[in-house]
């Protein structure tokens, strides 16, 4: 039965030694705001911080952390949201869907703390987490002048640089036609 210490809580989880340590934070411990994106490392959205490392989840085995490893989620970043980054991306409404920002979050945080005024290499090599709906140019708007910290606003204001390649792939997408809801008849007819 390993032991984790996830947000300064200790727990005691029943799980397989190979079961990834995403789906122990969210089925076993309950903590939802950590997402499965892609279940291969490659679009972080499953990204925590171990021992102050941004890690992706969906691929560690809970066998691969200790318990004196120290395992931090976005519920667990600080209480109710008030981290500057949180509230960065909050007053600018940065994200559309919301489903990647944990991780884009967490992969900020762990940049910022390791180097507190990045490089522009810094952030692209730090920042690599990819979001659906494209809401790279909120990532950069966000690096206005009214983010409260320079450091922050140049990891949004170069965050969308960083995903150029995700962006390209992004332009190839070709959605399904909406249906027309004028060709609807209304409910009971």
């Amino acid at each position: 039965m390993p032991t984790l210490n996830i947000n300064g809580k200790v727990h005691d989880v029943v799980v397989e030694a190979d079961t990834p340590l995403l789906w122990v934070i969210r089925e076993q411990v309950g903590l939802t705001g950590t997402k499965y994106g892609c279940g291969v490392a490659q679009c972080g959205a499953c990204s925590v911080h171990i021992n102050g490392e941004v890690q992706r989840s969906c691929v560690m085995p809970v066998s691969a952390v200790g318990a004196s490893d120290r395992i931090v989620t976005i519920e667990g970043l600080f209480t109710n949201a008030s981290h500057p980054v949180q509230q960065a991306w909050a007053a600018l409404d940065v994200p559309q869907c919301g489903y990647c920002q944990s991780g884009q979050i967490m992969a900020a945080v762990a940049l910022l703390r390791k180097k507190p005024t990045p490089t522009d290499g810094d952030i692209d090599e730090a920042m690599t987490n990819i979001c659906r709906c494209g809401t790279y140019q909120r990532i950069r708007a966000a690096g206005s002048s009214s983010v409260p910290r320079r450091s922050q606003a140049a990891v949004w204001r170069s965050a969308c640089r960083c995903h150029s390649r995700s962006i390209s792939a992004a332009a190839r997408y070709e959605p399904r036609p909406r249906l027309s809801t004028a060709s609807k008849s209304p409910r009971g007819s």
